[in-house]
């Protein structure tokens, strides 16, 4: 139960790829995290590209980036959506500031490319979206999951197990550097 106690927000839309939620959803629950589901309706039912759904928890107009240690979107055919959306791009663009982890798996790193996020840093995902990363200034790396910075990266279905390692132990270390920030020299004594 590492990550008892904060909140992570997963971005949908319809066509999000199933497994690409479904199983970082669930790996962070039982590492105790709370997880919050936005789309563009609140208590919306999201069906993804497999046919499994989602319920909404909260809208992204509601979504109030100081609650959340963590973002994560899934890939699949969502991305596309999501890019388009002003409220998903300033989520990104506001985690992305405070330094919070962000998760990009797949064709997710499209929303990255439109919050303006990917310029500078090593990115990977779906071999579709390699031109479009590389256009907008990020570095194309071929492996399975890394972190760059604050952004951790997955490349595909097949990887969704590297990625959510790299995930987890993003989101440990971000909460455990909190936590020390949050310290006075007094509780050293």
């Amino acid at each position: 139960m590492r990550l008892k106690g904060i909140s992570i927000i997963f971005l949908v839309a319809s066509g999000f790829e199933d497994l690409e939620f479904w199983v970082p959803f669930m790996r962070l629950k039982e590492e105790g995290a709370r997880v919050v589901v936005a789309a563009e309706k609140t208590s919306e039912t999201i069906k993804g590209k497999m046919g499994l759904e989602v319920r909404s928890d909260i809208s992204f107009d509601q979504v109030k980036t100081s609650e959340f240690t963590g973002l994560v979107v899934p890939g699949g055919w969502a991305p596309d959506k999501l890019r388009r959306d002003h409220n998903v791009k300033e989520i990104l663009r506001n985690m992305h500031a405070s330094g919070k982890v962000i998760g990009l798996i797949c064709h997710a790193g499209l929303v990255g490319i439109s919050a303006g996020i990917v310029k500078g840093v090593q990115a990977t995902g779906s071999e579709g979206i390699k031109d479009d990363l590389i256009n907008a200034g990020a570095f194309w790396v071929n492996k399975p999951a890394f972190r760059s910075g604050n952004l951790v990266w997955g490349r595909v279905v097949a990887d969704i197990p590297d990625f959510c390692r790299e995930l987890v132990n993003a989101l440990v270390e971000s909460d455990q550097s909190s936590n020390l920030s949050e310290l006075s020299p007094g509780d050293f004594a």
